[in-house]
């Protein structure tokens, strides 16, 4: 055999050696390949780069390389407005979650993934305090969920500085978060924007304090309604506004001026800083009416208004924005009918008045009402003069006499000084009646003052006015004791007219009871030593009649008192 044979025998033999040997080595690689492949090492818990091969309405099928594809719930995939963040064919990581659920197929989770993903990231915020950006996408039970990377949670009470009840108008806002409570094993994130507003505002809280002063004019947002007042928020810092600095009106509430939320331009009246304490003025912003009062309501001009509050004293009319007029309750009437002006005006009706005096200083309208009405006692003097006899009858009885009803706007007064001349202590109740007629004269009509008195006892000649005619000094009368006490006796002279025999004009002798010498009833015979007409008194002496008629005054009649009227002629101690 040649070498050439021999050469082309071997290549031969070489060839199908070395074609087997290939096409044996790649089967078995590509077996064990498959049979890697096949037996690949899944574990839950692990975070795997998948396909996504389809997706649902309810859930979204990712391909991991697993024997099977794995579902996914296709809400984790939407944004906050329901558009979808995948398509098919991307390829996405997610978290295996169980390989075999109780349906048998593989559970996988995109929000677990991207939370093991963000983990450290959020980990370290949380501790360090970093803040975190994060979009609000959905209103949860509670709170607002925010996209961090992951669905995070963030309570209702970590949203803002104050409550808030609209929650709806965050969603879509892409704002900063700090962590502050994340639990690793259960995926548990919380969030909090209070925190970040917080320091935000102390910060603005240490700048406002350094450049706040008395009389400065600054912006601030109602934080709180009381029922003094309002605090206001300046940016870090609260301040009070009292009720009383509110307006330069009458405010019955702060919350029907101002609502929680309004931003509202306040004046500094106080600030304490040590303390961090601010007082702030709203109607100091304003202009104050009461610097055109003095030339806008002057005295005689007719005004209308509201009425704001009725008090027992008269009401209050509002006349301005922070203007207001009193009408006094004896400015209401000229007759002064109106006693309780409850019973006649209502908070909010309006009226019109007069005015009548101006107090700028001291911020005070006198408004009257009847001075726009007619006035009745301009006729009265020259309808009724004095002496006049009238018949009216009885309207009221009060504890100083009665009113008297004669047909006019005006009532008249009959005194209880004015119904007898000679009686004293009159029980006007016991007299009068409701709906008597009396028969009365004229007394005093006083139209400035607006007094009409009547009286009864001017229908009759004043008895003291000719006392001394009919009891001249020097006169013995026999009259009956009325009374006893201590310093005398009186003795009834005529009816109504009493004179007082006084202790020392008893007896010639020392009296010390006057009841051991004289009693009631007992008739005895007494002289006028005085008369003062003025005071209405009579000083008698039973002594002095005695001595006249034991010295011999056979001329001087001794007068009974039933006859006196008839038998007065002059008869005086001495006689005649």
């Amino acid at each position: 055999m040649s070498t050439q044979d021999i050469k082309q025998k071997w290549m031969e033999d070489f060839e199908v050696v070395f074609g087997e040997e290939t096409e044996t080595k790649e089967t078995t690689e590509f077996s064990k390949l498959l049979e890697s492949e096949e037996t690949k090492d899944f574990t839950e818990g692990e975070v795997y780069n998948g396909k996504v091969v389809n997706i649902g309405p309810d859930y979204t099928m990712v391909d991991i390389g697993y024997k099977q594809e794995g579902l996914v719930s296709t809400r984790e995939f939407l944004n906050y407005d329901g558009t979808l963040k995948i398509e098919e064919g991307q390829t996405i990581e997610v978290y295996l979650d169980k390989l075999e659920s109780a349906m048998g197929n593989l559970v996988l989770s995109k929000d677990k993934a991207e939370i093991l993903k963000a983990w450290d990231k959020i980990s370290e915020a949380c501790e360090s305090g970093t803040p975190l950006e994060g979009t609000v996408v959905a209103k949860v039970k509670g709170g607002l969920s925010v996209d961090i990377g992951v669905k995070a949670f963030l309570p209702g009470s970590q949203i803002d500085l104050r409550p808030t009840r609209y929650l709806d108008k965050y969603i879509g806002k892409r704002m900063e978060f700090k962590v502050i409570k994340f639990n690793k094993k259960r995926g548990n994130i919380v969030l909090s924007r209070r925190a970040i507003l917080q320091e935000e505002r102390n910060k603005m809280r240490g700048e406002i304090l350094e450049q706040m002063q008395e009389g400065m004019i600054v912006k601030g947002v109602v934080k709180n309604i009381t029922d003094y007042g309002a605090f206001i928020d300046l940016g870090g810092i609260d301040g009070l506004l009292h009720i009383t600095d509110m307006s330069w009106g009458r405010v019955k509430h702060p919350s029907n001026l101002l609502n929680i939320g309004d931003e509202i331009e306040v004046k500094i009246l106080k600030f304490d800083k040590d303390k961090e304490r601010v007082s702030l003025g709203l109607k100091q912003v304003q202009p104050n009416p009461w610097e055109e009062a003095h030339t806008k309501y002057v005295a005689g001009k007719k005004v209308s208004g509201e009425i704001v509050s009725v008090k027992d004293y008269g009401i209050f009319i509002e006349l301005d924005d922070g203007i207001e007029g009193l009408i006094h309750v004896s400015e209401m009437s000229w007759t002064n009918s109106i006693k309780n002006p409850a019973k006649h005006f209502t908070v909010g009706e309006t009226v019109e008045a007069q005015v009548l005096d101006v107090d700028v200083e001291n911020k005070r309208i006198s408004l009257g009402l009847k001075q726009l009405q007619p006035n009745p006692w301009d006729d009265l003097e020259a309808k009724y003069p004095v002496g006049k006899k009238v018949t009216g009858k009885v309207k009221s009885i009060v504890d100083f006499g009665v009113f008297v009803d004669l047909g006019e706007n005006v009532d008249a007064l009959i005194h209880v000084s004015d119904l007898s001349w000679t009686k004293k202590n009159i029980n006007v109740a016991e007299t009068f009646k409701e709906g008597d007629e009396v028969e009365a004269a004229v007394v005093s009509l006083d139209k400035e003052n607006q007094k009409f008195c009547l009286g009864i006892k001017q229908l009759e000649e004043d008895p003291w006015k000719k006392i001394e005619e009919r009891l001249p000094v020097g006169t013995v009368i026999e009259a009956e004791v009325v009374r006893v006490t201590d310093f005398g006796a009186f003795v009834e002279l005529e009816t109504g007219i009493e004179g007082l025999v006084h202790i020392s004009e008893l007896s010639e002798e020392r009296v010390e009871k006057p009841e051991e010498v004289v009693q009631k009833g007992q008739a005895v015979k007494t002289m006028v030593i005085s008369i003062d007409k003025d005071a209405k008194k009579i000083a008698l002496s039973m002594k002095s009649a005695a001595n006249a008629e034991a010295n011999g005054y056979n001329k001087a009649e001794t007068v009974k008192s039933a006859t006196l009227a008839d038998k007065l002629a002059g008869f005086k101690v001495d006689g005649e």
